[in-house]
């Protein structure tokens, strides 16, 4: 009897063993996949307009390897019976944040400079929905089972579970919110929803920094620290007030670029814009492009952009 009391205790201990690895393993997953999502919404809120498109689609696409991984890693998880239905959830809502970062891939060359960026941001807000429902998923289900498993098996919870959030900001499910994070302007961000009859659109005039305004014929010298701010003159040359003006400022072959929202510029008047680069370049030439975002009903795009040959030191 008492041999055989040994061997249930060892195999107890070897089970709640194997649960708390499980649970640890867990944690550590979703914390590695919460990190996916922050570099995600960090890389959205870049902007940069279309000078940028494809940066952006590569650094999402870099993004969403990294959290490929952690569902691979999901996978080969050695999951104790108790937490069968859990680990199964789990892997369901990591494989969510996989699509969504696919989806979103795909559809951001069109979202910040193509002509269906309406649509495409509509699209890109169904996948940020997609990663809030996976939050649902973990929060709800997983981590649900997950305790019901400690509980039973007589192991303290504490703060063994992961919490976990892998949506930054519930406003990333609104189009008009990612709109503005892109700096692209979409028929749904004005007030009306419709562009009103007549001209819409911009000009961009003048660039500055510290004051100094940029030429285009010339190399301008700029210094990284502190990181500078790009001042945009522009001008309302339409007809009708326009909202949600976006300003946008990028360093071609950099991840270098920042952007702004005004929102709203008056009907033949003028306006400015004041955009800082999140991350300066390192020291060396580059071409930098200053962008007015298309407002609902702008045809013109001609004079929405400047480049200005710059070196950063």
């Amino acid at each position: 009897m008492l041999i055989a009391v040994g061997v249930h205790s060892c195999q107890v201990s070897s089970r709640n063993s194997a649960l708390r690895d499980y649970t640890n393993s867990v944690s550590s997953l979703i914390t590695r996949s919460d990190d996916t999502g922050r570099r995600l919404f960090d890389i959205l809120s870049s902007g940069g307009g279309s000078s940028n498109a494809i940066n952006l689609r590569n650094q999402i696409n870099e993004t969403r390897q990294t959290a490929a991984q952690v569902l691979q890693s999901a996978r080969h998880l050695d999951a104790p019976d108790s937490v069968k239905t859990a680990d199964s959830n789990l892997r369901l809502a990591l494989q969510m944040r996989v699509d969504g970062m696919t989806n979103i891939a795909n559809r951001i060359e069109s979202a910040v400079g193509g002509a269906t960026s309406s649509d495409a941001v509509d699209a890109i807000a169904a996948e940020t929905a997609r990663f809030y429902a996976s939050d649902v998923v973990y929060k709800d289900y997983t981590t649900t089972a997950l305790a019901s498993a400690l509980h039973a098996a007589d192991i303290d919870v504490g703060g063994s579970i992961n919490p976990g959030q892998f949506v930054t900001d519930v406003q990333w499910l609104t189009p008009s919110f990612i709109a503005s994070k892109l700096g692209v302007s979409t028929p749904g961000s004005g007030k009306s929803g419709k562009p009103t009859p007549g001209v819409h659109g911009h000009s961009l005039n003048s660039v500055s920094v510290n004051g100094t305004t940029l030429q285009t014929g010339s190399t301008n010298t700029v210094s990284i620290k502190p990181a500078p701010v790009f001042k945009l003159s522009l001008t309302n040359g339409g007809t009708s007030n326009e909202f949600n003006v976006t300003c946008s400022v990028s360093v071609t072959g950099t991840g270098a670029s920042g952007q702004t929202v005004i929102p709203e510029t008056h009907a033949g008047q003028q306006a400015t814009c004041s955009v800082t680069l999140k991350s300066p370049p390192a020291a060396g030439t580059y071409t930098v492009v200053a962008k007015v975002g298309k407002v609902p009903g702008e045809k013109n795009l001609a004079n929405n952009s400047l480049s200005f040959p710059v070196t950063f030191q």
